[in-house]
């Protein structure tokens, strides 16, 4: 392979750690060396962290996937973990999931659950623990709960949109970009705003 041919490659691969759905409608010839990086790229996950990775998926390397014992991370068939993502387990994803680029999911105790389908867009955030609030204890001596996080089957999460602990979003409901749920949200249901309402149906 010639100094540029390498190049191309190595940029080719950033652009699919960034924009993770071109994998799937690679020509042949990329798909073949495409295919190679990724299974070593999976391969080195597993065996770091506690991670069950199904067919046909795509995880960038600049992906940070944490899975202690008990805290198992489930990436379903077809599901793609863009770059600068940050995953900390336990958290459970469905088949065609995509997570975009620096997205943060964190599993608390209770966990994440994600529907098959459902698309969640750049920089958005979930965090499946809360500190308490007692004014006469600092916030680091709080205690944590963990009440976990539900969300549908073939939701659209847009952009910058923060969900907190507790919250369960119905199957195909759409979140509107910069929103903050801290509500659950009906099936079907299009939400948006700080705090995020219903503001239409699908």
């Amino acid at each position: 392979m010639s100094d540029m041919a390498a190049e191309y490659r190595e940029q080719h691969k950033r652009r699919l750690s960034y924009m993770p759905w071109l994998y799937y409608s690679l020509k042949p010839k990329h798909r073949e060396w495409a295919d190679v990086w990724q299974a070593e790229i999976q391969r080195s996950f597993c065996q770091l962290e506690t991670i069950e990775i199904g067919e046909n998926c795509f995880v960038a390397p600049e992906a940070n996937l944490f899975a202690e014992p008990g805290r198992t991370i489930n990436l379903g068939d077809n599901t793609h973990i863009a770059a600068n993502s940050f995953l900390h387990g336990p958290i459970t994803l469905g088949r065609g999931v995509s997570v975009n680029q620096s997205v943060t999911l964190d599993g608390g105790r209770a966990g994440i659950t994600i529907g098959d389908h459902t698309r969640i867009a750049a920089q958005t955030c979930m965090f499946a623990f809360n500190h308490g609030m007692e004014p006469d204890r600092l916030i680091q001596e709080q205690p944590v709960t963990s009440e976990g996080i539900t969300i549908g089957r073939d939701v659209w999460i847009g952009a910058n949109v923060s969900i907190v602990d507790g919250v369960t979003i119905g199957d195909k409901a759409i979140i509107g970009m910069g929103s903050v749920v801290t509500k659950n949200v009906p099936a079907g249901a299009k939400v948006g705003g700080n705090p995020a309402k219903v503001i239409g149906n699908r």
